[in-house]
């Protein structure tokens, strides 16, 4: 049975990256990737590396081509040009299958999952289907499969909810039921759309320490977030995206120094929270 893992460390975080970022290949690069919906460039020429180890926080105004660039990434949406590489393998062509296989995962921005299944029922899916290619109707769950299961309950808090049904669980449970099935299936990539949305601030606080965590354990994370505290405390880059262009790149701390992401996302007031968190974060790495 896994054992369950306490909250996470900011040292941690950052010493992993440090580790990973010695890697010549990027975990995920994008080249020039564009989006166009007719004569609506929904993205625009996008390029980004990503090292294995980091976390990206991605933020913009509604409509800036986040969800979008989601949809991309996962295969949900083809692109209109570019290119998708991970661990230097070229994936643009590639199914939302075969790029999950590959160790892409994604938990989208609203609570879904089989209501009608266990919370361990609903991991077990996920884990099965999403590890390897399944041609066999119906299934027989190999062991390694189940100790994923559990351990990925484990991650996330959810192993004394095993046995309850999806349908019962509060909203913060969807949500971290969504991120087990994920983890559930190895990724190496773990993809999150607005994982705290309509939390309280001490449900976000839990998602936190439960998404830091995985990123400490080595799991690269990109994730998209308007609750700016989730975002700065986590991320050890940012890009903030502006019809469909990136508009800043960088760390946390120089989102509130950056003039055009005051102007056209955070406003003053929220420039000067931002910048505070960002000092929190430091402080909390230099403590550690």
């Amino acid at each position: 049975m896994a054992l369950c893992k306490g909250r996470f460390h900011h040292a941690a975080l950052d010493q992993g990256v440090r580790m990973f970022q010695v890697r010549e290949t990027p975990l995920l690069s994008c080249r020039n990737v564009t989006k166009k919906f007719g004569s609506l460039a929904a993205v625009s020429e996008l390029s980004f590396d990503l090292a294995a180890g980091e976390v990206l926080g991605i933020g913009g105004p509604n409509g800036a081509g986040k969800t979008t660039l989601f949809e991309m990434i996962s295969g949900q949406t083809a692109v209109t040009s570019g290119t998708i590489a991970l661990e230097g393998r070229d994936i643009t062509g590639l199914s939302p299958v075969g790029r999950c296989h590959a160790g892409l995962a994604r938990v989208f921005q609203l609570n879904t999952g089989f209501d009608s299944l266990s919370v361990r029922e609903n991991v077990l899916v996920a884990a099965y289907y999403g590890r390897a290619p399944r041609r066999i109707p119906g299934f027989r769950v190999p062991s390694e499969v189940s100790d994923q299961v559990q351990d990925a309950l484990c991650r996330v808090g959810l192993e004394a909810s095993a046995d309850r049904a999806a349908a019962k669980l509060p909203v913060i449970d969807r949500k971290l039921l969504m991120i087990a099935g994920a983890l559930a299936m190895s990724p190496k990539l773990l993809l999150l759309d607005e994982p705290v949305g309509g939390l309280t601030q001490r449900e976000i606080d839990q998602v936190a320490d439960v998404v830091g965590q995985v990123a400490a354990d080595g799991v690269t994370v990109v994730l998209i977030e308007h609750v700016m505290r989730f975002l700065v405390q986590l991320s050890t880059r940012v890009m903030i995206l502006h019809h469909g262009r990136k508009l800043y790149e960088g760390d946390a701390a120089g989102i509130s120094r950056d003039p055009d992401v005051v102007e056209v996302y955070l406003g003053q007031s929220a420039g000067k929270d931002v910048a505070r968190l960002a000092a929190d974060r430091t402080e909390a790495r230099h403590a550690g």
